[in-house]
């Protein structure tokens, strides 16, 4: 008996992208000091406040079923909040929470693609992105985001590729870049959409991580409202990645779909998680403050290390818990210096080539350790490409 196509070609010859981060954690768990800068996972815990009002919310009796679209204060929460950082008029009509940003960045393709229909992603991508549209049934259409324009997407490159295409994803701040899209940049975007008639999805995981610029969501850009559905999660701004609770927000019609996919799907996120991360989003900006703080002071303490020394260069990290590398003078690719950089020191990181095409030369560092072990590790890394070089 065979698989379905769709969940055999998730992952095409059964690479996801993963193999250095799953050899790491191999030698890692055989008793080898590996200094792990590869997944997005904070160096702190979920904070303690969160952690008791979940308590809470479990003993008080809220583990049945909960509301499939979400507990209404919830997705009243939610709505305020995205129009306060908008100002675009959002009520809980258009919100539907979900199991975390993944299971909201299918859902979302599964409102908007049918099998076989074309959806375009952005390279370089999170390792995830290919897979969810093609488990969508949809056909994954890649778009190169190059090194040269600081791997800000280019409309031209969009509207070439947007023939037959129904839908875009994009993510900014960007995984794996740490790029902010510029406002240029996303209303250029937002014309290719509207004039190819094409839905953009919009992950916005990091809009609480910014070190520069700014976080424009493109549902704000005119005609975008109507068709934009904008991914959020509680993962990344509080730190609660294994609670996983995020959000879809869009139009009323498609959030209604989305409660019925939901109904056949999920059933819904557990009433305690959700009940906490209402309580987070009501403690206000403080919490996300306190998250963020050590990545954009990492950030700031790679810029000084890396001035430093004139073989491996950072990609404007403007946002997000990422660091993009330019490993290119050492004369390796990504892969194989990643390679070499854990054999000799250690080290983890991620090759560029694990997030597509676009990032090969590259690595990314993920600023996950506390600051003297990122400071040491991220030091070796510079020391060791200077070697090579």
């Amino acid at each position: 008996m065979q698989l379905s196509y769709t969940l055999s070609n998730l992952t095409p010859g059964g690479d996801d992208g993963w193999g250095l981060f799953y050899e790491a954690r191999r030698r890692k768990a055989a008793g080898e000091a590996i200094l792990e800068l590869t997944i997005g996972e904070h160096d702190i815990p979920t904070h303690e406040t969160i952690l008791n009002a979940m308590h809470r919310a479990a003993l008080a009796g809220h583990t049945g079923y909960a509301a499939v679209p979400g507990v209404e204060a919830l997705r009243q929460k939610v709505a305020r909040r995205l129009e306060e950082r908008t100002g675009v008029a959002t009520g809980p009509e258009n919100v539907v929470i979900t199991p975390g940003g993944q299971a909201g960045l299918f859902a979302a393709h599964k409102a908007v693609l049918d099998a076989g229909d074309v959806g375009l992603y952005l390279d370089p991508f999170y390792a995830t992105y290919p897979g969810t549209l093609r488990g969508s049934g949809a056909e994954a259409r890649a778009i190169a985001c190059h090194p040269e324009h600081g791997f800000q997407p280019q409309a031209a490159d969009i509207r070439a590729a947007a023939q037959g295409a129904k839908s875009l994803l994009i993510n900014t701040p960007n995984n794996p870049t740490g790029v902010v899209y510029t406002r240029e940049t996303l209303e250029a975007v937002a014309q290719v959409c509207r004039d190819e008639d094409i839905w953009l999805i919009s992950d916005e995981v990091y809009d609480t991580q910014i070190w520069e610029g700014e976080h424009i969501s493109p549902r704000t850009l005119p005609g975008m409202a109507e068709r934009t559905l904008v991914i959020g999660s509680m993962s990344k701004s509080h730190a609660m990645t294994g609670s996983r609770v995020g959000w879809i927000v869009g139009p009323e019609e498609v959030i209604s779909h989305l409660i019925n996919l939901a109904t056949h799907t999920t059933y819904g996120v557990p009433g305690y998680i959700q009940d906490a991360a209402l309580f987070a989003l009501n403690e206000g900006p403080w919490l996300e403050d306190e998250v963020g703080a050590p990545f954009r002071r990492r950030r700031d303490m790679a810029e000084r290390l890396i001035a430093q020394q004139n073989v491996v260069s950072l990609v404007p990290s403007g946002g997000a818990m990422y660091l993009m590398l330019d490993m290119r003078a050492t004369g390796l690719s990504g892969q194989d210096f990643a390679q070499q950089l854990l054999d000799a020191h250690g080290i983890a990181v991620m090759p560029g080539e694990s997030f597509g095409r676009a990032a090969a030369g590259h690595v990314r560092v993920a600023m996950t350790l506390e600051d003297t072990a990122f400071e040491e590790a991220l030091s070796k890394l510079l020391s060791f490409a200077e070697t090579l070089a």
